[in-house]
Formats: structure tokens, C-alpha cells, sequence
């Protein structure tokens, strides 16, 4: 029997929409205060600290760049970092102390009360996250999770936003989408002069990817 590929490639598209359908419906409180935590956090000159594993920690990268660059609106760059890119630190805290502590001691070390501690685990029960979560909550962080169905993170979250799924690419793709819709509401609350009557950015910029 031959494998159907057209309809597996459709098949995977529909459960992509019905997942993140389901998420943002089952978000939409969670989400709007979100970004009304991250727009007073930055307009308060504190910063996101965001972190996670894998797949995560390049949605950690690539969140951290719409917010220090821009998103779709022409504005000031933003005070986010994401803590998965210093290969020093990472191997060294792994080598010397336990690779659960990669992420809390750049938390300590970095996080300054108000700042928001923003950690992405799609199982919900990463170690590494868990502890920085605990140390963010420690030092006075704002902190914010993102998962699957939740798991530890929930619990130890001020926030979480959960995805409603057991497959990993499906919460993947559900998180950076999540991402991009509070990169655009931080903006409009930030900024709410740089949309236009209609809504849509004033980039001033040719339209197309940066990332």
C-alpha cells in the first residue's frame, strides 16, 4: 500500500490549526495578561530572561531578537536576553556544578526584582527550567511558563500558558506562535502610535522576514 503523502501533509497542517486553536481559545485571559506584565516590565527599565532546552531554547533565542530588534512595528529595541546562548557559562555551570543549574545561576546572577523570568519546557517538568523558575521566584522575578499540558511548570509558574498537546512539534509551533502574539501586543500597548488606523504597523521598513 502506497504511503498517502498529500494527505498526511494536510492531515498535519488541520491538527497544527486545531492545536493552537484550542490553545489561544483556552489562553485568551492568560495571554492578555502576559503581555500587560511584560509591557509594565519594560516600560518599568526591567528586562525578560528567557530560557529553555532544545527546540526551546532556539524559540528562547529567536523571542529574545523580536523584542531587542523589532517585531513588525518600527519602535526602540526592547531589554530581553535569552539565556541559551553563552556556551561558556552552559558548559562550564554543567562541568563544575549540574546542568539543572545552567539557567538559575545566570538568574542569579542577572535577575533584578520585576525583571520577568520567561521559561518554555514542552513537557512542563524540565529540571534546568524548574530550578531557575524557583531562583527567579527567590530573588523577586515576575515568572512566566510556557508547556504542554502544564506539568511541574504550571504549579510553579505566576503564569502559564499551557498548549493542549502530547506531540512535541505541535506545542513547538504552538509556543512560537504564542510568542509572536505577545511580541505584538506588548508593542501595541507600548507603542500604540506606531499602528495605524487600521491597525496595521508603520515598519517603514521593506516588507519580509529578519529572522
Amino acid at each position: 500500500m502506497t504511503f498517502d503523502f498529500e494527505r498526511h501533509i494536510l492531515q498535519t497542517l488541520e491538527d497544527g490549526v486545531t492545536v493552537k486553536t484550542q490553545a489561544v481559545r483556552e489562553n485568551l485571559s492568560t495571554l492578555i495578561r502576559c503581555a500587560d506584565l511584560m509591557a509594565a516590565c519594560l516600560a518599568g527599565g526591567h528586562k525578560l530572561l528567557i530560557f529553555g532546552n532544545g527546540g526551546s531554547a532556539a524559540d528562547a533565542q529567536h523571542i529574545a531578537a523580536e523584542f531587542v530588534n523589532r517585531f513588525q512595528a518600527e519602535r526602540p529595541p526592547l531589554a530581553a536576553m535569552a539565556l541559551t546562548t553563552d556556551t561558556s557559562i552552559l558548559t562550564s555551570v554543567g562541568n563544575d556544578y549540574a546542568f539543572e543549574d545552567v539557567f538559575a545561576k545566570q538568574i542569579e546572577a542577572l535577575g533584578k526584582k520585576d525583571d520577568l523570568a520567561w521559561g518554555i519546557s514542552t513537557s512542563g517538568n524540565s529540571a534546568n527550567v524548574l530550578k531557575a523558575m524557583a531562583a527567579a521566584r527567590l530573588t523577586g522575578l515576575i515568572t512566566l511558563g510556557m508547556a504542554g499540558r502544564g506539568g511541574k511548570l504550571k504549579a510553579c509558574a505566576d503564569l502559564c500558558l499551557c498548549v493542549p498537546s502530547d506531540i512535541t512539534a505541535r506545542i513547538q509551533e504552538t509556543h512560537i506562535f504564542v510568542a509572536h502574539v505577545l511580541c505584538d501586543l506588548v508593542d501595541r500597548i507600548l507603542f500604540p502610535e506606531r499602528f495605524k488606523a487600521d491597525n496595521s504597523p508603520m515598519d517603514g521598513k521593506p516588507n519580509g522576514p529578519h529572522l
